[in-house]
């Protein structure tokens, strides 16, 4: 046997599968390379970064470099890893994942901190939440593990996505302090809530077509479609904040770029004051609002 047949029959490691896959999501110019070709070989392999780096030079067999090859020809098409893999952290936790729910994406961590802020000491008390537009539940169950006192209900339009945030519940342990209500925004909601969150749809229509594959071809668009100008869920949102807030209530929305001074208007047009919140890129991310007396 030839050197070059023998390097052409040679079963790649472990190592040199993630290698290879990092270099291939380099030229294909991903912005984690070596990132998503860990959790991606780690998913085929049913391995945790742990168990990657004991079994670094283990040989693949053909089912498992079959399975990455698999998962790496998705990427390439640009699907997102969390969509591939079916799970994504947020506020330290794992969320699963279904057509129906948004990606949950770091910048969203801004509303949890925002809340957790314009709550300071009442963070203790018995509070009740609202989360509009739960989706994977992200927002809703990250409060709940911050606020052991709190009960809070999730509102979607999605069956799917309601079924998701259940599922999420019962695997990090507050099924019994979250329910779930399909509706539109707070539509079905009585009042008395002491805070409210939402990260409502707010792509302008117009711009959809414009979002990068990731997004525009995996996230449901009825989670990306904030109306014409982008602000429709706003409008709603606002105008019904004052029925279901308590006197004291906060209500905190994550805001699209450059859309501060239009849902800041809204807010003020409704009654409402309003405290911005900048995200870790400088951005501003969240706004709290309360109801003025």
């Amino acid at each position: 046997m030839t050197a070059v047949t023998a390097q052409a029959n040679a079963v790649p490691t472990v190592a040199a599968a993630r290698r290879k896959l990092a270099e291939r999501f380099r030229n294909a110019g991903f912005d984690s390379p070596d990132l998503d070709a860990r959790i991606l070989v780690g998913h085929a392999l049913a391995l945790d970064h742990a168990a990657l780096a004991a079994q670094a030079e283990r040989p693949l067999s053909k089912q498992e470099a079959d399975a990455v090859t698999a998962l790496a020809e998705r990427r390439l098409n640009r699907e997102p890893v969390a969509r591939i893999v079916g799970v994504r952290e947020f506020w330290g936790l794992p969320f699963k994942l279904n057509r129906e729910t948004l990606v949950p994406r770091p910048e969203t961590e801004t509303v949890v901190a925002a809340a957790l802020a314009m709550l300071g000491a009442e963070r203790g008390r018995p509070l009740l939440i609202a989360d509009l537009g739960t989706g994977s539940g992200a927002l809703l169950l990250a409060l709940l593990a911050e606020l052991p006192a709190a009960r809070g209900i999730g509102t979607d339009i999605s069956l799917g996505a309601l079924a998701c945030a259940r599922a999420n519940a019962i695997a990090l342990g507050f099924a019994n302090r979250a329910s779930l209500v399909a509706c539109d925004h707070g539509t079905a909601l009585g009042g008395g809530f002491d805070l409210v969150v939402a990260n409502p749809p707010y792509v302008a229509r117009p711009e959809i077509a414009d979002l990068p594959s990731e997004v525009r071809e995996h996230d449901p668009h009825r989670a990306l479609d904030g109306g014409p100008d982008g602000l429709s869920a706003y409008r709603a949102i606002v105008t019904d904040a004052r029925r279901i807030l308590t006197p004291r209530g906060i209500l905190v929305l994550e805001l699209g770029a450059g859309q501060l001074d239009a849902v800041r208007r809204l807010a003020a047009d409704a009654g409402l004051a309003s405290t911005i919140r900048h995200d870790l890129a400088g951005i501003p991310r969240a706004l709290a609002v309360t109801v003025l007396p």
